[in-house]
């Protein structure tokens, strides 16, 4: 059961409510104005352009949906002069992996061999599986001990030390 205060607050705002509707209700009514001529022809004149244009079967033309990936080379693609747009037309290759091949080939010398393509980062024996009737090497690889370009190459006692391994 409400309090006396509950009851006075509940009151007032229930009055508050009823004059609010009240005072909407009177103006909405008092302020409606029939509708002029020039709006009714405007009205009309829009109804029978669009009854005309469905009649006549006018459409929007219909958009080329976009192309999501480039075109697919259509025979094998030589890894060591291929520019970076061949290398991401290959099937299983996107812009990253390309741009990495192009990057490593430009840092490190051509490839050579599936071998060589293994020194890029993303390229494992599964993905050497998957390129290997689709790419060719023409030019002759760098000596394999000339540079060493993943840390995971390099011998553990070449390796620098981790910090908890420094602590006595």
């Amino acid at each position: 059961m409400p309090t006396p205060a509950e009851r006075k607050a509940l009151l007032f705002f229930s009055i508050v409510l009823v004059l609010g509707a009240s005072n909407r209700a009177f103006r909405t009514l008092r302020s409606h104005s029939p509708v002029d001529s020039g709006a009714r022809s405007a009205l009309e004149a829009q109804i029978k352009a669009a009854d005309s244009a469905r009649r006549s079967g006018l459409r929007k033309p219909k958009r080329e949906p976009r192309q999501k990936a480039p075109p697919k080379a259509a025979g094998p693609v030589d890894l060591d002069v291929a520019s970076e747009k061949e290398i991401e037309a290959l099937r299983h290759v996107g812009p990253t992996l390309a741009r990495r091949i192009v990057a490593d080939r430009d840092s490190f010398g051509p490839f050579g061999s599936m071998e060589g393509l293994k020194r890029v980062k993303g390229i494992g024996p599964s993905m050497v599986g998957k390129l290997d009737s689709i790419v060719t090497f023409s030019l002759v690889p760098r000596p394999s001990n000339s540079v060493i370009s993943r840390p995971s190459e390099l011998p553990k006692a070449r390796r620098k030390p981790h910090r908890r391994d420094t602590r006595p």
